[in-house]
């Protein structure tokens, strides 16, 4: 089969590797129709996150169909269309009994290559992925739609874990993809004001179509100054923050009420400041949301109902023989550029 793969960090050779093989009785074979390029798989691009060891085929965002069931598949058959959850838990230690998947103590990662372990991703013409994270397409969902049901499902879970009450207040911190996804989560769950803040003027533009009430860019207007002038003085009662670097959490930090609660997605850098003082004073709750524990159905369901607007947030659709060329235009963060889907 044909594959994009990481050859060497910043560089991506579109050659010839092994197709995989159905091997275990509840193993799957997909023919993949559509893969996205996740801002994870770019960051590993050159190395800097430790978890893209090349030589790979990196990817975990993706739709296809089934080529060949195991012996021990029931829900099913050569033909279908699916989607499938990046991570490939157990289901059988403490936290997938819980339901906590994303927390699995065996979890694996599609396309991901660290010091525990190497999965080959979907940047290639076939994977192989056991049946239980596996999940049908619905109706007239297109498969560049459900390449993306990944980073949606994030999004839904992120907000599926936060505490938050009907017409309460939010803010989303950084509005690239993820970002995005939340604020149409939000806009589909809470009657609330959403406010959206980046430092990007067209992000932002997008965002408000996205069912963001403010939007305000930090590198031109205080935060606080746009939240008090809105009536939101005493600022917002749960903030999303999808970045991940310390300028960021501390602005997520400033706008969240007292007694509120911030929810952290992003994940940039791995180590960040905090505001202690400010944190425990005005004793707001802090939590993470770690990837997908169940909402691939919800997403879908969303999707299929137009309730989730995933179109526009592809910027491209592209051979995957021009995989590097793509790669390399995200990685200089080219401006307008969002989403990539790459068809085998």
């Amino acid at each position: 089969m044909k594959a994009l793969i990481l050859t060497e960090y910043n560089k991506m050779v579109y050659t010839d590797a092994e197709k995989p093989r159905v091997v275990g009785s509840r193993d799957l074979l997909i023919k993949i129709k559509a893969a996205a390029i996740c801002g994870s798989d770019v960051h590993g691009y050159d190395g800097s996150t430790g978890r893209r060891i090349p030589p790979l085929i990196m990817g975990h965002e993706a739709s296809g169909v089934v080529e060949e069931a195991g012996s021990g598949v029931k829900d099913f058959k050569p033909g279908d269309r699916i989607t499938f959850d990046s991570t490939i838990y157990c289901g059988t230690c403490r936290f997938c009994r819980e339901g906590r998947v994303n927390l699995c103590d065996n979890r694996r990662v599609l396309g991901v290559s660290c010091d525990e372990y190497s999965r080959d991703g979907v940047f290639a013409e076939y994977v192989v992925i056991p049946d239980h994270i596996a999940y049908p397409i619905p109706g007239e969902t297109s498969f560049h739609q459900a390449a993306l049901t990944e980073p949606a499902a994030v999004a839904a879970h992120a907000v599926r874990i936060s505490p938050m009450s009907l017409n309460e207040t939010t803010a989303v911190i950084g509005t690239g993809l993820i970002g995005l996804l939340i604020i149409q989560v939000l806009h589909a769950v809470n009657s609330g004001v959403i406010v959206a803040v980046d430092t990007d003027d067209n992000r932002l533009e997008m965002a408000r179509k996205m069912g963001a009430d403010i939007i305000i860019n930090p590198s031109k207007h205080d935060p606080m100054t746009v939240l008090a002038e809105k009536g939101l003085a005493g600022g917002v009662d749960l903030t999303l923050e999808a970045v991940g670097t310390t300028p960021t959490i501390q602005t997520a930090v400033d706008m969240t009420r007292k007694g509120g609660a911030i929810t952290l997605v992003g994940n940039i850098q791995p180590q960040i400041q905090l505001p202690l003082q400010k944190i425990v004073t005005r004793e707001i709750r802090f939590s993470g949301s770690c990837a997908i524990a169940g909402e691939y159905p919800l997403v879908l369901d969303m999707m299929a109902r137009n309730k989730l607007d995933v179109n526009s947030l592809i910027s491209a659709v592209a051979p995957l023989s021009e995989g590097d060329h793509w790669f390399k235009r995200l990685y200089a963060r080219e401006a307008g550029l969002l989403k990539v889907v790459l068809e085998p």
